[in-house]
This record gives structure tokens, C-alpha cells and sequence, in this order.
């Protein structure tokens, strides 16, 4: 389903026509969480599967693409769009993270990439799985010429998971809520689910 944020986002887009309601949905800031990778992966590319021409990391591959736009809706060329997230079993690889759920060695965990003339990105990547207090995120970093870093989250909609996060939760503005939680479908022509996530910087 194409959100009412989307199809605006898309037609601004599209244009090039600056339109004020795009003002209401820039994409919110949120913490960066205490994971952050405090080393990084031997490779930082947009596939977080596979590291190297290594086996594949366990767990259900999913791909999120879209554009990293200003409040005006024209896309931010040669941006960075960055990401990090717990593995399939709910772990990151990060020191700080002692809880028992296994790392995964053939996952890279984190991704940098920079976006096209039309300010896309794509990963591909593992769907995190849950721990305790938090429901399935990916952590983004997100920045470009003329424009703050931004450091944000990307919820999946429909996760059950959401109603008992304490971050998903105290988003209060419905725009804001919808413009961090995103539905994934099965593209033609993919054999993994899709999630679109376009994101909005302010200037």
C-alpha cells in the first residue's frame, strides 16, 4: 500500500515543485541507541547479506530503497544514507551488546552508500530481529551538502511488535508516526520483500 506521504513525496518529486505540506513530514529524529558500530565491518557496501563472496547471513532477506529529499521535495544528490541494525536474532555486533542471542559472523550490520543524481539509495539486507524493549528497527544516519546530519529510525508496519515500543509509541504526530513506519511488499520481479522509505531533511 502507497501511503498519502509517498504519493506526495513521489509527485514533489517528480516535478520538481516545491510544496509546503512537505513541510509537515520531514523525517523525524530519533536516538542513534547505544549500538552504534564501534567497529566497523571488514566491507560497508549496500549489501549487508553477504560479506565478501561469503555464505549468505541467516534470516529472512529484504531490500529498503528510496530517496533522500529536502523539504522542498527535490532530490539531495551525492548524499549518505547509513545504516546499522541488530541481526536476525535480535544481536548487534557491537561490544556493549551482551545479551545471549548469537552473533551471526556472515553479517555485515552496517551499510554506507551514497545516493544517485535523482537521490536514491537501496540496501539489501536481513530483517532484524526483536529484543527485549524494542521491536524490529534499522538505525539510519542520513545527512548532505547544505544539510544536518540526521540520525533516525525505521520501523516495519504491521509488526506487533510497535504497540509495545517505547520510542514507535511516543511518536504522537500521525504523519511523523507513518513517515517511520514502512510496509513491505514483493515487487515484480524480486524474490525478496521491498520497503520504501523515503526520507525528508529539513535545511
Amino acid at each position: 500500500m502507497i501511503s498519502r506521504r509517498q504519493t506526495v513525496l513521489g509527485l514533489a518529486a517528480a516535478t520538481g515543485i516545491a510544496s509546503p505540506a512537505l513541510a509537515l513530514t520531514r523525517t523525524p529524529r530519533q536516538t542513534t541507541g547505544p549500538f552504534y558500530p564501534d567497529v566497523l565491518p571488514s566491507e560497508s557496501d549496500a549489501d549487508l547479506v553477504r560479506i565478501g563472496s561469503g555464505p549468505a547471513a541467516f534470516g529472512e532477506e529484504i531490500e529498503i530503497t528510496g530517496r533522500l529529499l529536502g523539504s522542498d521535495g527535490r532530490p539531495i544528490s551525492g548524499g549518505f544514507v547509513e545504516l546499522w541494525q541488530a541481526n536476525a536474532y535480535g544481536r548487534y555486533s557491537h561490544s556493549r551488546d551482551t545479551s545471549n542471542a548469537p552473533l551471526d559472523p556472515n553479517f555485515q550490520g552496517h551499510g554506507i552508500v551514497r545516493t544517485d543524481d535523482l537521490g536514491r539509495y537501496r540496501f539489501r539486507t536481513i530483517k532484524p530481529g526483536e529484543y527485549t524493549g524494542r521491536t524490529r528497527h534499522l538505525h539510519f544516519q542520513v545527512g548532505g551538502p547544505g544539510f544536518e546530519t540526521l540520525p533516525t529510525q525505521m520501523y516495519f508496519a504491521g509488526d506487533p511488535g510497535n504497540e509495545r515500543d517505547f520510542l514507535w509509541t511516543a511518536i504522537r504526530d500521525p504523519l511523523a508516526r507513518e513517515a517511520l513506519t514502512v510496509p513491505f511488499v514483493r515487487e515484480a520481479g524480486s524474490s525478496v520483500d521491498v520497503g520504501i522509505f523515503d526520507i525528508v531533511l529539513g535545511a
